[in-house]
């Protein structure tokens, strides 16, 4: 098996309890959930092996079971998703070359951000772990100002150096930049919630301790940068969809209105 794509859930969000099992309403006004439109985003990715979802709750793990996707039970102690994605992969005693991380937050994840990431990857054996970055557009900047300036946690922004190794990602909007003075295009990154590891890099991660950086931001790829593994970003291309990740639940009107045009 050369890469196995993990969907890592929990029930017990602290902004969002249950979110996994949020209905979602699509264009023909029928509804699925978000773990479902995850599992489904999951599938469409090119040269993946194997996709479970891998949850420590039986009540996501007895909806995924019921539209088709296969499920590893991990630890209730897996404070993240990264760490989930280790303690699903040493359960199901699996020695892929490269283990993917889809949150199961991020139904609008087009296939091809994923696929990039495995390129990278296989094309530079030195990479570790590698996440994908897409530049804002008006309408994906105006949503994190918006959500900052009404105090909600919204989008990742990214910010890396000339070899596209990532130097910090934020909750915040980086880099600043002054309102009246937007350049064209917009030079912040939006951290897509995607990542794909080499299993060793996964098992450093998993044994080191969490950091303050991550504990602060509550963004769990700082614990690479702080632990000195490099974080290779991959720029990807929109190719005119929308992205959005479901963090609160202001966003389901957001999501929901992407379906429905899809």
């Amino acid at each position: 098996m050369k890469t196995v794509l993990f969907i890592p859930a929990r029930y017990a969000s602290t902004r969002y309890p249950g979110k996994p099992l949020v209905s979602l309403r699509l264009r023909d006004g029928s509804h699925k959930s978000l773990i479902q439109l995850s599992w489904e985003a999951a599938r469409q990715v090119r040269g993946v092996d194997a996709v479970f979802v891998a949850t420590d709750d039986e009540r996501i793990a007895d909806a995924s079971r019921e539209f088709g996707a296969d499920v590893v039970m991990t630890s209730e102690s897996c404070e993240n998703g990264t760490v989930r994605c280790a303690d699903a992969l040493a359960r199901l005693n699996l020695t892929p070359e490269l283990v993917v991380n889809l949150q199961g937050d991020a139904p609008l994840t087009p296939p091809w951000f994923v696929e990039a990431l495995i390129d990278a990857m296989q094309a530079d054996p030195s990479v570790g772990m590698a996440t994908p970055v897409l530049r804002c557009d008006r309408q994906t900047y105006d949503n994190f100002i918006d959500d900052r300036r009404n105090g909600r946690v919204g989008g990742t922004t990214a910010v890396f150096d000339r070899h596209m190794n990532a130097l910090y990602f934020s909750k915040e909007v980086l880099p600043f930049i002054d309102a009246g003075n937007l350049p064209d295009p917009i030079p912040v990154f939006h951290h897509v919630g995607v990542y794909a590891y080499r299993p060793e890099a996964l098992a450093r991660y998993a044994a080191m301790p969490p950091c303050a950086l991550e504990k602060l931001e509550g963004l769990e790829q700082l614990r690479f940068l702080y632990g000195g593994i490099p974080v290779r970003c991959v720029e990807v291309d929109g190719r005119g969809r929308v992205f959005w990740e479901l963090n609160n639940p202001e966003d389901v009107a957001r999501i929901e209105t992407v379906l429905e045009a899809s």
